[in-house]
């Protein structure tokens, strides 16, 4: 192994995204010598002028590749659009804003050297937002019940793996990529070294609820059929609770023939039965819309704009 490939996904980071490519020039000659390296940004449609910057620095390094796509696509299919340019036995995929510190990039290595397929970063202290961190805490959990994430492994978007994994990676072209769950399909040899988890100097996370929620539905319904085992349970569940009750409804009007028949009660149980009926539907509906999505063939991303190598496609 002797080429280390970081991949950075830039959105909103024209004010960082120069800081973070100098320190992993500096890491690079202070802490690894002996690999060579390039570095893959990504413009994930950002508003600001971070496309300019990253033109700039490819135009100043032969090393650094710039990748413009032609709307917002999301973090994941940033990281796949940058994945399929990657030349390196290692990459490396990390943040824009220079939380995830560029300078321990050695302790991946490392790791990889030791044997590992996969690492990934585990913050002691993360200094994200409350709203950010439940929305990690949240995916945890789902990565966990959906995906079959060991309960010890800790996943953030701070990671290095090795180049067949990254390979089998890209195999994926579905529109809907979900990056933790084609890492988690490929392989188990996955581990964790400790980061710091640095303060954000500039702006604030790209992370909205709408894109979480999009980011928790792509994860679930992409790779895991799950909800829909859950659906059946609890459909079975209603369904024994209204046969119990009926049965318990007449046993009481047998017993106590004054006792009224309970009209709220009765309302209560259709509400409760209709409202789980238009969850399920809905869930399945989302399964539904997601494979049409897929037949017509809706792309990853639309590369607009290569700087810094030769285009050899623009579209996945």
């Amino acid at each position: 192994m002797d080429k280390v490939s970081f991949v950075i996904p830039c959105f909103r980071s024209e004010q960082t995204i120069g800081h973070v490519i100098e320190e992993i020039r500096q890491t690079m000659q202070a802490d690894l010598p002996a690999y060579s390296f390039e570095i893959i940004l990504v413009n994930d449609g950002s508003p600001d002028n971070v496309m300019g910057v990253i033109r700039e620095y490819s135009e100043k390094y032969d090393n650094i590749t710039g990748i413009c796509l032609a709307r917002n696509f999301g973090q994941h299919a940033a990281l796949m659009a940058g994945f399929r340019h990657v030349t390196g036995d290692i990459v490396i995929c990390l943040d824009d804003d220079g939380q995830t510190p560029p300078s321990e990039a050695g302790k991946f290595v490392r790791e990889i050297e030791a044997g590992r397929d996969v690492v990934y970063a585990r913050y002691a202290n993360k200094q994200h937002s409350a709203f950010r961190n439940f929305g990690s805490h949240v995916n945890e959990l789902m990565t966990r019940f959906m995906l079959g994430k060991p309960k010890e492994l800790y996943i953030s978007s701070y990671f290095a793996a090795r180049r067949f994994v990254i390979d089998d990676v890209v195999r994926y072209e579905n529109c809907y990529p979900y990056v933790i769950g084609l890492v988690l399909r490929t392989t188990k040899n996955i581990g964790n070294v400790d980061v710091n988890h640095r303060q954000r100097e500039l702006g604030r996370s790209g992370y909205t609820m709408k894109a979480l929620l999009g980011l928790w539905f792509n994860g679930f319904t992409a790779f895991s059929i799950q909800p829909l085992r859950f659906a059946t349970l609890v459909g079975v569940f209603c369904a024994a609770s209204g046969f119990l009750y009926g049965i318990y409804t007449i046993i009481r009007k047998l017993l106590v023939p004054d006792v009224p028949m309970g009209f709220s009660s009765l309302m209560s149980v259709l509400v409760f039965i209709g409202g789980m009926i238009m969850l399920m539907l809905g869930l399945i509906g989302e399964y539904v819309g997601r494979i049409y999505i897929s037949l017509n063939n809706s792309p990853q991303y639309v590369i607009r704009e290569i700087v810094g190598q030769k285009e050899d496609d623009n579209e996945h």
